[in-house]
């Protein structure tokens, strides 16, 4: 700020009383109440008027310079504040608290919420459909902690992790709104993420984590949550309870006990596999066209985030998966889904409104909603009891009724009823005896006028006697002057004029003291009663939190019924032992966007037959069964039915995806490094328990090299990994490896080709393809006839060019009679990939020269992939 500088003493009363308040907040915007409006000054008013496109102002001047000062009405606030909240600001709300009738100098003002990105809870500021969290990370004794909470539903979940990999995996999977990390913290990847606060050190300490979680949940340890060993997670805790309670300024009731998570409990997936998948997101980051928006006819908000939570954190208890998928198909009988679908469609965001109740900001709506919202469910229980499943039954008994409750809000509150309560009228007439004495003092003080008036007449026999009003002398009966005699003596003038007197009474007088503070009295008397209300439903908050929670349960639950009725799904076989078996199965997006039938495929994998190298022509499909693979996998451990007419899986631990391709400007990577960074993460973390998908690789770089590197790559994935893969390429050549590794299958997707022209059938075959397409597939494509007869021309070339090549790599190969360090076999085959490079060398340059330079190297002791390094680099030499 310009002024720092300056000594406070040199600014006017008012704004020093700002400075001081900014002071405490020199890293949000403050939103200073005056009057009708929120003003920024100085420098905040400059940030403002460039995210808000306010106007920018200058009004009077303070130590001599000029305010820079913008603002914005309060009564158009949260839809600035929502603004802010999109660019990551955070916004300090500064009120008036002071009574400015008996203030003397500036009315006091103090800050009563700070709004940021990740603890907005206001309706208005947040995305109906998708969670908004807080998270705080902390690393501690060779662990990292995660905390993550969300402020609108009070839903609070700790984890660790034992790797920067599975933290950024975590940190992709929740996409925090805002993220708190130790100022000494520092990992390249986050600092991407826009709401990154630096937080003091001090404030990620596992002790006082301990004690504040203890405090608040009224425990003498953390055991029963079952975090209480650790250290890292409750460090992570620390810092995100004190953060939120410095922003809320208020009771934090409404978060539920620590739900502590295990990565070993869900299936693992790398952002590169969430956005190959587009499982809520697609290609362009829109939601149109993905896994989610097929899922999605959840009836309630909270409904569809625990759907997004689901499909971003699939499940590996089978107990678990099982319950869901028992709960159903009892839902698909006699179409019981149906009927719960309709009483769930009035059912509001119960989740977001308590959390707004627990913090005292819920709205008129929120209640009335909430209202109503209740008074459903006594007819949602009988529907339930009909279903014949346990987990049901669990999720009804923690339905709870409250027909107390229900009532109390149908008689406070109007139909209705407004969107604040600062203007009233929401308490409902006849719920408060002396609410509606001040209402009727407000609206009907001329009715009452009237009848004083006629009241007094008759009284008084004085036919002229007049009631009035004025703003300086306020109500009075007014009698002509000549009969001015003949008032009672209960009359006290108020006030002479020329040609009347003015009198009051004191039954007037007790009228003028209600009429003339009525209606803020009565603004102040619905206030408390709207207070009253939200402290009694706080009273049964952890119920309500429950009943919230079955119900996003049941609305998902019913939504996957629904699905799977609408949409053909058959209930998979779920089971630990290894293997995938998929009959006529689909990709749950590209059938519903296609306009004509999509053509379903079957798919086998299993501990005889791990890897499919899948070949066929480009636009043959390769890409849509491999994703709709992972897909129906997915849909399968998150419990849901799945796009097959019979399905048998058995639990993956993690899945992974190298699927298209693109530069990472930012991180300076080229479309290559990013398909061999994504590649080495698969290759360094699969297990012989994950789904590996795999497109085009090596199609990066020079012929030689990525045929060399597709090939040791799908090697190693069969030999020494042994995860269940799919493997697309380009590459013919590598359709030989399942003729040494018995694990690997070929298959391809069938093509017929026309009068030139190429047809799809989509079909899966097995065996490798026999043509790639190519040309067929430029021609589709609109490329130019004359290019086209151009690359048949060189296509012929160089197939001839090709096949001498290979017949004399072929003949050297077979010549060679390579040492037993070089040729390596094992139980599933001797290493192929090597073996072609070392006939690739003979081939180009004298045998004796090569042994030469054999003899010193000693491939045993290498992995694949290094001796496959080591060969390329002597090819270089024997080039030179």
């Amino acid at each position: 700020m310009a002024d720092d500088t300056v000594l406070l003493d040199q600014h006017t009363p008012m704004m020093q009383q700002y400075l001081r308040i900014k002071a405490q907040h020199p890293n949000e915007l403050v939103f200073y109440r005056m009057g009708d409006f929120y003003e920024l000054f100085f420098d905040d008013a400059k940030t403002a008027a460039r995210l808000l496109d306010v106007t920018l102002t200058a009004r009077g001047k303070t130590a001599g310079e000029p305010i820079p000062m913008a603002g914005v009405p309060y009564h158009a606030a949260e839809g600035y504040l929502a603004k802010l909240v999109r660019h990551g600001v955070s916004v300090a709300i500064c009120e008036q608290i002071g009574d400015p009738a008996t203030s003397k100098g500036p009315v006091e003002r103090k800050v009563v919420r700070i709004v940021t990105p990740g603890t907005v809870s206001d309706e208005a500021l947040l995305e109906s459909g998708r969670d908004n969290l807080l998270v705080a990370i902390t690393a501690l004794e060779d662990a990292f902690g995660i905390g993550t909470l969300d402020m609108g539903s009070g839903r609070f979940t700790v984890q660790e992790v034992n790797s920067e990999a599975a933290l950024i995996a975590e940190l992709e999977r929740v996409r925090p709104a805002e993220l708190l990390v130790p100022e000494t913290f520092y990992l390249p990847p986050l600092q991407a993420v826009r709401s990154l606060r630096k937080r003091p050190d001090w404030e990620f300490d596992a002790d006082v984590g301990r004690r504040l979680l203890t405090t608040h949940f009224g425990t003498r340890d953390l055991v029963a949550f079952g975090c209480d060993h650790m250290r890292a997670a409750i460090a992570a805790a620390a810092a995100l309870y004190n953060y939120a309670k410095e922003t809320q300024r208020t009771d934090l009731s409404h978060l539920s006990a620590p739900i502590v998570e295990h990565l070993d409990e869900t299936v693992a997936m790398d952002s590169a596999t969430r956005k190959n998948l587009e499982l809520d997101a697609n290609l362009l980051g829109q939601e149109d066209n993905t896994l989610y928006a097929v899922l999605n006819t959840t009836t309630t908000a909270m409904g569809s985030r625990l759907l997004r939570r689901w499909l971003h954190r699939p499940l590996r208890n089978l107990e678990k998966l099982n319950a869901r998928q028992d709960a159903i198909a009892a839902l698909l009988e006699n179409y019981a889904f149906e009927s719960c679908r309709k009483l769930l469609k009035h059912i509001g965001d119960l989740e977001r409104i308590l959390g707004r109740v627990a913090l005292r900001s819920a709205r008129p709506r929120d209640l009335s909603r909430l209202g109503a919202s209740l008074a459903v469910l006594p007819q949602l229980q009988p529907l339930l009891a009909e279903i014949k499943s346990p987990h049901i039954q669990a999720l009804a008994s923690a339905v709870g009724v409250y027909p107390e409750l229900v009532d109390l809000l149908q008689r406070a509150l109007v139909d209705n009823p407004p969107v604040v309560i600062r203007d009233g009228g929401v308490i409902a007439e006849g719920y408060d005896e002396e609410l509606d004495e001040l209402r009727n003092l407000s609206n009907n003080a001329g009715d009452f006028l009237v009848q004083l008036e006629a009241r007094e007449k008759e009284r008084t026999g004085i036919s002229t006697l007049k009631v009035g009003y004025n703003r300086i002398h306020g109500y009075y009966i007014e009698i002509s002057r000549g009969q001015a005699d003949n008032a009672p003596v209960d009359y006290q003038r108020r006030q002479t004029l020329k040609n009347a007197e003015r009198f009051i009474t004191p039954e007037l007088k007790a009228f003028e003291d209600k009429a003339l503070s009525a209606k803020s009295r009565a603004l102040a008397r619905e206030k408390a009663l709207y207070d009253e209300l939200v402290e009694r439903i706080n009273v049964d908050l952890r119920p309500l939190q429950d009943t919230a929670n079955a119900i996003s349960e049941l609305d998902v639950l019913t939504t996957l019924a629904e699905r799977a009725d609408q949409l053909n799904y058959c209930r998979p076989e779920l089971t630990y032992a290894p293997g995938i078996h998929i009959v006529e199965g689909r990709h749950p997006v590209v059938e519903q966007v296609l306009e004509t039938p999509f053509v379903p495929n079957d798919l086998e994998l299993n501990n005889e037959r791990r890897m499919l190298i899948i070949t066929g022509p480009n636009m043959g499909g390769k890409s849509t069964y491999m994703r709709q693979t992972a897909l129906i996998v997915l849909l399968a451990q998150i419990g849901s039915f799945v796009p097959a007419s019979r399905c048998r899986i058995g639990l993956v631990d993690r899945i992974f995806t190298r699927i298209g391709s693109s530069d990472d400007l930012a991180g300076g990577r080229s479309t290559f490094m990013v398909e061999m960074t994504e590649t080495a993460n698969i290759l360094h973390n699969a297990t012989n328990s994950s789904l590996v998908l795999m497109d085009e690789i090596g199609r990066g770089t020079s012929t030689y090299d990525g045929l060399a590197l597709a090939w040791a790559c799908a090697e190693h994935l069969a030999k020494y990994v042994g995860a269940f893969t799919l493997f697309a390429t380009h590459y013919f050549e590598i359709t030989a490896l399942p003729e040494v590794i018995s694990e690997m299958a070929n298959v391809h997707l069938d093509a017929t080709e026309h009068n030139d022209n190429i047809v799809f059938l989509h079909n899966i075959r097995q065996g490798p393809a026999s043509k790639s397409y190519g040309l067929q597939v430029a021609k589709l494509a609109g490329i130019p006839s004359i290019v086209l007869e151009s690359a048949k021309q060189q296509l012929a070339n160089l197939e001839q060019s090709g096949s001498k090549v290979s017949t004399d790599a072929l003949t050297a190969s077979e010549s060679l009679k390579p040492s037993d360090n070089l040729q390596q076999p094992n139980k599933r085959g001797k290493s192929s990939a090597a073996d072609a490079l070392q006939a690739d060398l003979f081939a180009q340059s004298s045998p004796s020269l090569v042994e030469e330079r054999l003899k010193n190297l000693s491939l045993d002791n290498l992995t694949p992939l290094a001796a496959l390094q080591t060969l390329y680099d002597l090819k270089a030499l024997v080039k030179k």
